[in-house]
């Protein structure tokens, strides 16, 4: 491993660090699990101050490109899933995305990622979906619950579907869509069964390798949830929105 510095003569300095890292992260320079110089070393290579090089360092850690492993050591990462998402859904809750545009490509990332599951599924993954749906069946009572483990099944056959491209593209679109969830349910009472009663169809096509039936299950769920939502007239309006105004 090899990092370059340079002195830096320019406005917020810990931006150009950090930017000048990520470059080198990015192009192969360095690699995840490669030891990053210490804040002395990294202020003397870029001819600025350990504070400044703080700075860019925890902006860094915040974009999940470096982390600490230890207080004293710090490596290049790889940048985890559930961080890019956040980012990703904060954007849409900032730019007011609303239930029908969610919905829209829901409608085709899920019946994907299921048919991609039903490829590619390991035994084991096959145990660990199985899980979550008994743990959401037995979890009716409780909609805050049934709400968090529903995302965490789609988020696993995501996973299972061995395409880090869609489970990146999908994951803060099923994070706020689902979210919604619990401005629907209240208008359609069945919801929840009804919610059970796909994923043990979905969860049942992948059991059986049977791509075609995993993804017309899923995209029958999703459709499901479109009429739930229309129930409750919630189409053009913000998830988050309706929950912070609950």
């Amino acid at each position: 491993m090899s990092l370059r510095g340079q002195p830096l003569k320019v406005n917020y300095a810990y931006k150009q660090i950090a930017e000048q890292i990520q470059t080198q992260i990015l192009d192969g320079t360095i690699t995840p699990g490669d030891r990053l110089p210490g804040e002395t070393e990294l202020a003397e290579m870029f001819g600025v101050t350990r504070s400044t090089v703080r700075e860019g360092l925890r902006q860094l850690e915040s974009d999940g490109l470096v982390c600490r492993p230890t207080p004293r050591r710090l490596e290049v990462a790889m940048p985890r899933i559930d961080q890019l998402a956040t980012r990703s859904w904060r954007a849409m809750v900032l730019m007011n995305v609303t239930f029908r545009e969610l919905w829209q490509v829901a409608l085709e990332t899920e019946p994907l990622a299921a048919s991609l599951a039903a490829e590619c599924a390991t035994d084991h993954e096959l145990e660990e979906l199985e899980e979550l749906h008994r743990q959401l069946v037995d979890a009716t009572d409780d909609e805050e619950l049934s709400i968090k483990l529903d995302t965490a099944f789609h988020s696993k056959i995501a996973e299972i579907s061995k395409n880090r491209v869609l489970s990146l593209a999908r994951e803060p679109i099923a994070l706020l869509l689902f979210q919604g969830f619990s401005k629907v349910a209240p208008n359609v009472p069945q919801a929840l069964d009804r919610q059970i009663v796909a994923h043990a169809e979905v969860l049942e096509a992948i059991r059986k390798r049977d791509p075609e039936r995993a993804r017309l299950w899923a995209r029958r769920h999703i459709e499901d949830f479109w009429r739930g939502v229309q129930l409750a007239r919630l189409e053009d309006e913000t998830p988050m929105a309706k929950i912070k105004g609950s």
